[in-house]
């Protein structure tokens, strides 16, 4: 399927929510049946949910026992914030996913959207902040780590004053996003090395690196101090993370809480049956072991 522009699906979310009707799910307190282990912190990415607005969204993730969405706005940061749901995941500050740290002719423009975004990441009381290589476009792998570190250093200090972390998200090209650079764990991990902050991550997406490279529980054990965040979905589809797909979620899951993680792992599958409430749960059930 063709990938989805997650700046329009959320542009789309909020005036869809402006015309919906009443939600059809309660939104009162955590029922015995909705009560979640604790060992895995819950997340849901907006833009997948973008049939509802954010307020419906939030009354949604609370219904089904949490409370944090993913890849939010400062704009709709205080939509998050009378809810009581935080964000798990910030945007706002990228250029958009082909455009990024990899090629210096947008890093002017970076700069200056990371440095004005950051200290409100952390005024608003969050601490992740996502940004992308952007695509190869001719440029090789070495290059392409070069000028991101040379975009991305400038930036760091500030990141590690304010306790934000940058976490750059790793993307498969050959399904999804084509000629987009940070497609391996193993071109990340290195910049990771060569950045040497905890303030730069690696947002591992299970869904993505299953179809660039798999070995998903191997990469996570033996990498996951590079690992900051991480997104869920099926394949092949990016659909709901059921027995429907090939990804056995519940032992990659386990294999990230035995390394002692305790970020976030969202939700970022696109649903596809009538009921995506159920659908939403469901992930939830299978990815909270």
């Amino acid at each position: 399927m063709n990938p989805i522009n997650r700046r329009t699906s959320l542009k789309k979310m909020v005036a869809t929510g402006l015309a919906a009707s009443a939600l059809p799910f309660a939104t009162a307190a955590h029922t015995k049946e909705n009560t979640l282990k604790g060992n895995v912190n819950h997340s849901v990415c907006a833009w997948t949910y973008g049939h509802l607005s954010l307020a419906q969204l939030c009354d949604l993730v609370k219904s089904l026992g949490f409370a944090a969405i993913d890849l939010v706005g400062p704009a709709e940061w205080p939509i998050l914030q009378a809810a009581r749901v935080h964000c798990s995941m910030c945007n706002g500050a990228e250029i958009d996913l082909v455009r990024g740290f990899n090629d210096p002719q947008y890093h002017e423009q970076l700069i200056k959207n990371y440095t004005e975004i950051i200290p409100l990441v952390a005024k608003a009381g969050y601490q992740n902040l996502i940004c992308f290589s952007g695509n190869r476009n001719g440029m090789d792998e070495a290059t392409g780590l070069k000028n991101s570190v040379k975009g991305l250093q400038k930036l760091l200090p500030l990141a590690e004053k304010h306790g934000v972390i940058l976490q750059m998200e790793l993307f498969n090209s050959k399904v999804n996003h084509p000629d987009y650079m940070a497609d391996s764990s193993a071109w990340g991990i290195e910049l990771c090395k060569m950045l040497g902050s905890e303030n730069f991550k690696l947002l591992y997406d299970i869904y993505h690196m299953q179809i660039q490279e798999g070995d998903l529980i191997r990469t996570i054990q033996e990498n996951h101090q590079y690992f900051g965040h991480y997104h869920t979905a099926g394949n092949p589809g990016r659909n709901e993370i059921d027995e429907s797909q090939e990804i056995y979620y519940p032992a990659v899951v386990k294999a990230i809480v035995d390394t002692g993680y305790q970020g976030y792992i969202a939700q970022e599958f696109i649903p596809t049956g009538t009921d995506k409430v159920a659908a939403l749960k469901k992930a939830i059930q299978i990815c909270d072991i």
